[in-house]
C-alpha cells in the first residue's frame, strides 16, 4: 500500500473514530442520567454499555494514531501492531459488558422496578441515531481493517441495544409488563456476545502471529512452488504487522538463480500483494547447495 494512501486512509478512520468519541460520550452522560431517572435496568445497561464503547473507540483511535508513528530503532516495522492490540481489548471488553449486562438482567426478572416508558423510548430512540451515524462513519473501513471492525461491531451492537431498550419502554407504556426491559436486555446482549467472540478469536490470532484468515497459505505455497526456476521452498511465515498490513517471508531453493534477481523478486512481491494482500515480503533465495538450510 503507497505511504499516500495509508496515511489518507488513516486520517479518514481517526476523523471518524473521533466523531463517534465525542457523540456516544455525551450520550452516555444523557443515557446514565435518564436510566436513573426512569428506573430503567435497560437504559442504564446500555449506558454501560456505550461507555465501554467509547474506551473502545478511543483505544481504536489511539491505535490508528500510533499507525502514522515511523519506524525507529526500537521498533522497526513502526507501531501498526497496536491495532491489533486494541482490537483485542475491544473484543475482550465487548464480551464482559455482554455478561454483566446479562447478570444484572437476570437479577431484574425476578423483581422488576417501575419502568418510564416514555423517557426509555425517547432516550433509546435517539440512541439509535448516534449508535447508527458512528457505525456509518466507520462502515467502509471496517471491511479491511480488524481495529475498525471492532469499533464498527460495538456502533452497530449499541444501535441493536437502542432499538430494543425503545422496544422494551413501548411495551412497558402499553402494557405496564416490565418484566419485558430485563428479559430483551438479556436477547440483546446474547446476541452482541456472538460477534464479541469472533472479535476476540481473530484478534488473539492475529497477536500471536497467526496467518490471517482473508490469506489462504496452501494458495501461497502455490503460487511460490510455481515460479520458473524454483524447486523447492521452506521457513514460509505469514503473519500480520497490523490491522491493515500482512507481511510475509520465505527461503526460495533456486539451483540456477535467474540473471537479474532483483528483476525477479520486485515481480514477485508485487504478484503477493496484488494476488495476496500482503504488502511486505522478504524472499531468500539459495541455490539449495547446503544440506541444512540456515533457519530463519
Amino acid at each position: 500500500m503507497p505511504a499516500h494512501h495509508h496515511h489518507d486512509v488513516t486520517d479518514a478512520a481517526g476523523r471518524a473514530l473521533g466523531i463517534g468519541i465525542v457523540l456516544n460520550l455525551a450520550f452516555v452522560v444523557i443515557e446514565a442520567v435518564a436510566g436513573v431517572l426512569g428506573h430503567s435496568m435497560a437504559l442504564l445497561a446500555d449506558a454501560a454499555h456505550n461507555l465501554g464503547d467509547v474506551l473502545g473507540l478511543l483505544l481504536a483511535w489511539g491505535a490508528n494514531r500510533l499507525t502514522r508513528r515511523l519506524a525507529s530503532r526500537q521498533f522497526s516495522y513502526g507501531l501498526g501492531s497496536s491495532t491489533l492490540l486494541a482490537a483485542l481489548i475491544n473484543g475482550v471488553t465487548l464480551a464482559l459488558v455482554s455478561l454483566w449486562i446479562l447478570w444484572e438482567a437476570g437479577m431484574r426478572l425476578a423483581d422488576p422496578p417501575a419502568v418510564h416508558g416514555l423517557l426509555v423510548i425517547v432516550v433509546a430512540l435517539a440512541g439509535v441515531v448516534v449508535n447508527t451515524a458512528t457505525a456509518w462513519l466507520l462502515v467502509s473501513g471496517q471491511k479491511h481493517d480488524l481495529n475498525l471492525r471492532g469499533a464498527f461491531l460495538h456502533m452497530a451492537a449499541d444501535a441493536a441495544v437502542s432499538v430494543a431498550v425503545a422496544v422494551s419502554g413501548l411495551i412497558v407504556l402499553l402494557t405496564g409488563f416490565a418484566q419485558v426491559d430485563p428479559l430483551l436486555s438479556i436477547l440483546v446482549s446474547l446476541v452482541i456476545l456472538v460477534p464479541a467472540v469472533g472479535l476476540v478469536r481473530r484478534s488473539l490470532q492475529l497477536v500471536l502471529h497467526g496467518v490471517p484468515e482473508e490469506v489462504d497459505l496452501a494458495q501461497v505455497e502455490r503460487h511460490l512452488a510455481a515460479q520458473p526456476g524454483v524447486t523447492d521452498h521452506h521457513h514460509l511465515h505469514v503473519w500480520a504487522l497490523s490491522t491493515r498490513e500482512t507481511a510475509l517471508s520465505v527461503h526460495l531453493v533456486m539451483p540456477d538463480p535467474p540473471d537479474d534477481s532483483d528483476a525477479f523478486l520486485h515481480e514477485l512481491q508485487t504478484d503477493l500483494r496484488q494476488r495476496f494482500g500482503i504488502q511486505h515480503a522478504t524472499v531468500q533465495i539459495e541455490r539449495g547447495n547446503c544440506p541444512c538450510p540456515i533457519d530463519g
